[in-house]
C-alpha cells in the first residue's frame, strides 16, 4: 500500500510539474508572439523626403537582435547594418520620394572595406543628379573619408576634423605570461605567421612589420586618393594635413585649405534641408527617414531565381554560439546545396580565421555545393585572411575590394604549459605517472622533444593540405601558392596581382556579375543565415553571452585585452589564424 501512495504521489507530481511547466511555455511563448506582432509593419514614405544615415555607432555587416540584458539596462549600441544602409542608398537612387541624403557623422565607424563600400554606393547615388550634404561635430578619419563625397561638407564653427593616416595597433602579452609563469608553446608554417608573436614577443617581428607595412600603406594611398580626388586637391596636400596634426588647426584654416566647405550649426543645416525639400513653413518638420525605417518599405523582389547569399563574419570556431561556427555553418550549406530554390550562392566573408578543422569542415561542404552544378562566388569584405582565405579558395570566382585584407596561408599550434605558474607562483608540485614516455600530453610540463617534433609533422601536414586547397580552388600549382604563402597578409590590389582574387568589386558588383554568369534577367537575393532574435527569443531560448556583456559594458576601451586572453583560453590547438591587429 505504500508503494502504491509513492506511485501515485509521483504521479500526480509528475502532472502538476508538467503542467506548470507547460502553462509557463505558453505564456512565455504568448509573450513572444505579442512583441512579434508589434513589430512595425512595412513603413510609407512621404514626399520630399531625406534618406537620414546616422553614424553613431559601429558599422556591422548585419545587426543582430538586442540581449535580454541590453533591454533589462537600457543599453544601446546604436548599430547600424551594412546590408541595410546599402540596400537603403541604393533604392534611394531611384525614388522620386527621396530627394537626398543626409550624411550625420558622429563618430560610428567600421572596417576599411566595410567605408569604401559605403562611399562607393554614395559615388553611384550621385550619379542620379541628387544631393548628399554631411554634417559634424566632430570628423573622425573614417567620416571624413565618407563624408568628402557630399556635395556640402559642413562643419561645427567649433568642430573638428581627424586626418592622421593608418597605423596598426597590436598587444603582446609575453610580459604578462612571464609573471604568470605561463610558457606559450608554438608550433608553426610560415615566416609570415605573426598571429602566435604576440604570447611569444615583446613586439613584432621584422617580417610582421615588412607585411603591415606593405598593405596598410596602399590602403592609406587609396582613402588618400578618394579624399584627395573629392576635395579637389592632391594627394600630397591630404598628406600634409595627416602630418600636421589638421585636427589641431583653427577652423577658419580647414574652411581655407578646402577641408570642409562651410562652417555652420547644425540648426543651420537643418534649415538649408527644410529649403530644399520645400519643408518652409515655422512648423514644417524636417523630413528624415533613418536606414531602418527606409529599409521597412523596400518591397522584397519578385523572380524565381533566388541567390543565396551566406554571412560567414566573425571568428571560425568548431561549436558554440558566436562566429563562424563549423558544426553549425557546414549543415547550413548543405541544405542550401539540397534546395531547389536556391539557384546560386554567394559567400560574404568577413573573417581573420580560426579553427583549422572547422574551416576544413565549411570548405568541404562548400565544395559539395559546387558539386551540385550551382554556381559559388565570394565577396570578401574587410578580412578574408588565413581560415577566412580557407573558407573561400574553393569558389568558382573570388572578389574583394582593394583595401581588403586577405591571404595569410598558414597554420600554427598554440599549447600553454602552466608549470611554471603552477610550481614557482602557487607552489603546486605535480608528479607525473604513466606507462609510456610520451603520455603525458597536457598543459602543465613543457613538451618533450618527441612531442615537440609530432606536433610540428601534424601542423606540416595541415599547411600542405591548406596549400593543397588553394592550389586547387585557384588552378595554380602548389609551388606557387607556396611562393604567396608563409602566412603573408597582402591588401587586395597585391592579392588581385598575385592571383588570390579574380575580380576587385563589393558585394553588389559580386551578386551581379553571377546573376549575369548565370543568365539571370531578374533575380531576388536571400540572406542567411537567419540573424539573432530579439531579447524575448534570448529570455525563452538561451541565457549565454549575458556575462560576457556584463564585462563589455564595465571594461569598455579595456575590453578588447581581456577579450585576447580569453580567446586564448578557447583556441582549438591547431589555428588557421591572422593576428589581432587594429588598423585606424
Amino acid at each position: 500500500m505504500k508503494q502504491f501512495l509513492v506511485y501515485v504521489l509521483a504521479t500526480v507530481v509528475g502532472i502538476l510539474v508538467t503542467v506548470m511547466i507547460s502553462t509557463i511555455g505558453m505564456f512565455l511563448m504568448s509573450i513572444m508572439m505579442l512583441f512579434a506582432g508589434m513589430a512595425s509593419p512595412a513603413s510609407k514614405i512621404p514626399s520630399h523626403s531625406i534618406l537620414h544615415i546616422a553614424l553613431d555607432g559601429p558599422v556591422e555587416e548585419r545587426v543582430q537582435g538586442r540581449s535580454f540584458l541590453d533591454e533589462l539596462q537600457g543599453i544601446s549600441y546604436n548599430t547600424v547594418a551594412l546590408n541595410d544602409m546599402i540596400k537603403a542608398i541604393n533604392k534611394a537612387a531611384c525614388d522620386s520620394k527621396i530627394e537626398g541624403i543626409y550624411l550625420d557623422c558622429k563618430g560610428g565607424a567600421g572596417g576599411a572595406a566595410t567605408m569604401a563600400y559605403i562611399r562607393e554606393s554614395l559615388m553611384k547615388f550621385k550619379e542620379s543628379g541628387k544631393w548628399i550634404v554631411a554634417y559634424s561635430d566632430a570628423y573622425t578619419q573614417s567620416n571624413y573619408y565618407l563624408a568628402t563625397v557630399a556635395d556640402s561638407l559642413w562643419l561645427n564653427p567649433q568642430g573638428v576634423v581627424d586626418v592622421h593616416g593608418l597605423g596598426g595597433t597590436m598587444p603582446f602579452f609575453k610580459g604578462l605570461l612571464d609573471k604568470l609563469g605561463v610558457e606559450m608553446q608554438v608550433i608553426k608554417v610560415g615566416t609570415y605567421k605573426s598571429a602566435v608573436e604576440p604570447y611569444i614577443m615583446t613586439g613584432p617581428s621584422e617580417a610582421n612589420r615588412e607585411q603591415i607595412n606593405a598593405y596598410i600603406t596602399p590602403i592609406w594611398n587609396y582613402f588618400c586618393e578618394g579624399i584627395a580626388s573629392s576635395r579637389g586637391v592632391e594627394p600630397a596636400t591630404v598628406n600634409q594635413w595627416a602630418d600636421s596634426l589638421v585636427m589641431t588647426q583653427s577652423q577658419e584654416s580647414l574652411l581655407r585649405e578646402k577641408v570642409v566647405t562651410s562652417l555652420i550649426y547644425r540648426h543651420e543645416a537643418e534649415e538649408w534641408m527644410k529649403e530644399q525639400t520645400g519643408k518652409t513653413g515655422k512648423k514644417d518638420r524636417l523630413g528624415l527617414v533613418s536606414v531602418s525605417k527606409y529599409v521597412q518599405s523596400i518591397k522584397p523582389e519578385k523572380a524565381s531565381n533566388n541567390i543565396a547569399v551566406l554571412y560567414a563574419v566573425g571568428d571560425i570556431v568548431d561549436s558554440g554560439n558566436e562566429g563562424i561556427v563549423g558544426d553549425k555553418m557546414s549543415p547550413l550549406i548543405l541544405d542550401l546545396a539540397k534546395d531547389d530554390d536556391v539557384d546560386a550562392l554567394v559567400l560574404r566573408v568577413n573573417s581573420g580565421g580560426g579553427s583549422a578543422f572547422a574551416s576544413e569542415q565549411i570548405w568541404e561542404a562548400l565544395e559539395q555545393f559546387k558539386s551540385t552544378g550551382k554556381k559559388f562566388y565570394v565577396s570578401m569584405g574587410d578580412v578574408a585572411a588565413s581560415g577566412g582565405y580557407y573558407i573561400s579558395c574553393g569558389a568558382d570566382k573570388i572578389y574583394c575590394q582593394p583595401v581588403t585584407i586577405t591571404g595569410s596561408i598558414g597554420i600554427f599550434g598554440l599549447i600553454p604549459s602552466i608549470k611554471g605558474l603552477l610550481t614557482d607562483k602557487l607552489g603546486v608540485n605535480v608528479a607525473t605517472v604513466a606507462t609510456n614516455p610520451e603520455a603525458n600530453i597536457g598543459i602543465v610540463d613543457p613538451m618533450t622533444p618527441v612531442q615537440r617534433a609530432a606536433m610540428q609533422s601534424m601542423i606540416n601536414r595541415g599547411y600542405e593540405t591548406f596549400v593543397g586547397r588553394c592550389a586547387a580552388g585557384r588552378d595554380m600549382p602548389v609551388d606557387s601558392i607556396k611562393a604567396i604563402a608563409e602566412g603573408r597578409v597582402w591588401d587586395g590590389q597585391a592579392a588581385l596581382r598575385i592571383g588570390l582574387v579574380d575580380e576587385l568589386g563589393d558585394l553588389d558588383r559580386c551578386i551581379a556579375d553571377l546573376a549575369a554568369d548565370c543568365g539571370y534577367d531578374r533575380y531576388k537575393v536571400s540572406e542567411y543565415p537567419e540573424p539573432r532574435g530579439e531579447w524575448w527569443e534570448e529570455l525563452l531560448l538561451s541565457s549565454e553571452g549575458v556575462k560576457e556583456r556584463i564585462v563589455k559594458a564595465e571594461l569598455g576601451e579595456a575590453y578588447p585585452y581581456y577579450q585576447a586572453i580569453r580567446k586564448v583560453q578557447r583556441l582549438e590547438h591547431v589555428q588557421c589564424r591572422m593576428e589581432e591587429i587594429v588598423i585606424e
